[in-house]
């Protein structure tokens, strides 16, 4: 047994020294202070990365088909009224939503900012229940008013009471409103309320479920159709020369938050200096994964974005006003997931920082401890000048 102990003795990488040949110098504890103070900063530096989550980056290709993207945006216009602003979407696919109503709200605000109203439908008054029922000339009992479409019925069946299904109905024929006095606009006041709003402004807000593939969403002036496959506003009946698209972005996102995510064209500000013109907001648009660390994963998007103001007149050209936005799809998508890291991890990094800092801190005091002794030395032979 007393052999076996001897050669684990002599296995000991850890010589111990006895204290009566100790040299302790003001030098060495210095270091020691220091170098106790840089273990403990170290440490806690260590110990904050392990207790919180850090978030691995990657970027892989987009194989994902069949799905939808949802825009969500916050647009004022300081100097555009309610009655006369619509919002279309339309992608590479062919498919259009024109005159979008449907999850977007309007806010008609003043000059100064304040909210007059806010409501969902365009102008018009509010809907008539066909009050009276035409028939060859007299009116049946019990029976209610149709009013006349103007040429623009899709059947004999076929209704507009008021404004607002006028212009739908003429939409959908692919005519312009020339002159809304000769129908039910007048008795309504549509041009007189144009007049009425003169030097409003107008907050939408609300949201846009696009397939996704590249596109663009656009706010204009008039109802918007199909004219010879070109697609068209109808200005003519708010009988206005020009239309300041002057507009603040209050939000813009493609997808659900996530944690980090910026969105460039939050609080983007422009004000129009020529009468009228188009202003283009180009934008790549990155499919964008993020799981946290419990495993809940939200499918969102991130985007980069340039821009571009064209005058109404381009030559020989004339182009809408509005505010475009053209979108693209990235084929690679980036994908964030928060993990933890693994205590063994930790527990090497601890390590390494104790051995790490203690062995330079010992290199350190040595130098100077020699280096002290020769200098010492030297002056005492009265070599050290």
């Amino acid at each position: 047994m007393d052999n076996i102990m001897s050669k684990l003795r002599n296995l000991d990488a850890y010589p111990k020294i006895n204290e009566d040949f100790y040299s302790r110098t003001l030098s060495g504890g210095v270091i020691t202070i220091a170098s106790s103070v840089v273990m403990l900063l170290l440490f806690l530096s260590e110990l904050r990365l392990y207790l919180h989550a850090v978030t691995e980056t990657k970027l892989v290709v987009d194989t994902s088909r069949g799905e939808t993207l949802r825009i969500n945006f916050d647009v004022t216009f300081p100097a555009l009224p309610c009655s006369i602003l619509s919002l279309d979407a339309m992608d590479i696919s062919g498919e259009q939503h024109l005159d979008v109503k449907h999850d977007v709200i309007k806010k008609r605000i003043d000059s100064h900012g304040n909210v007059i109203e806010t409501r969902q439908d365009g102008i018009g008054a509010p809907k008539i229940d066909k009050p009276l029922q035409r028939h060859g000339g007299r009116l049946e009992h019990n029976e209610t008013y149709c009013g006349s479409c103007y040429g623009a019925e899709a059947s004999d069946d076929d209704c507009c009471n008021n404004c607002e299904e006028v212009r739908e109905a003429y939409r959908k024929k692919g005519w312009a409103l020339s002159n809304p006095d000769m129908i039910q606009c007048k008795r309504e006041g549509f041009l007189q309320r144009i007049k009425d709003e003169e030097g409003e402004g107008c907050n939408v807000y609300g949201f846009l479920e696009v397939n996704k593939v590249a596109g663009n969403f656009h706010f204009a002036p008039g109802k918007s159709f199909q004219q010879s496959n070109i697609h068209v506003h109808d200005l003519l009946s708010f009988q206005k020369d020009s239309f300041n698209i002057s507009h603040k972005i209050n939000r813009l996102t493609f997808g659900d938050y996530f944690p980090g995510v910026v969105n460039p064209l939050d609080g983007v500000q422009w004000s129009q200096a020529t009468p009228s013109g188009m202003y283009q907001y180009f934008i790549k648009v990155v499919p964008t994964v993020y799981t946290d660390v419990t495993g809940h994963t939200i499918q969102s998007n991130q985007f980069s974005v340039t821009e571009h103001f064209r005058t109404s007149e381009f030559g020989n050209l004339q182009f809408l006003p509005g505010v475009f936005f053209f979108y693209d799809l990235s084929p690679i998508k980036v994908t964030f997931a928060e993990e933890h890291i693994s205590f063994l991890h930790f527990l090497t990094n601890v390590c390494a920082i104790v051995g790490g800092v203690f062995t330079v801190s010992g290199i350190l005091d040595s130098f100077i401890y020699h280096g002290q002794k020769a200098i010492k030395k030297k002056m005492e032979i009265g070599k050290f000048s």
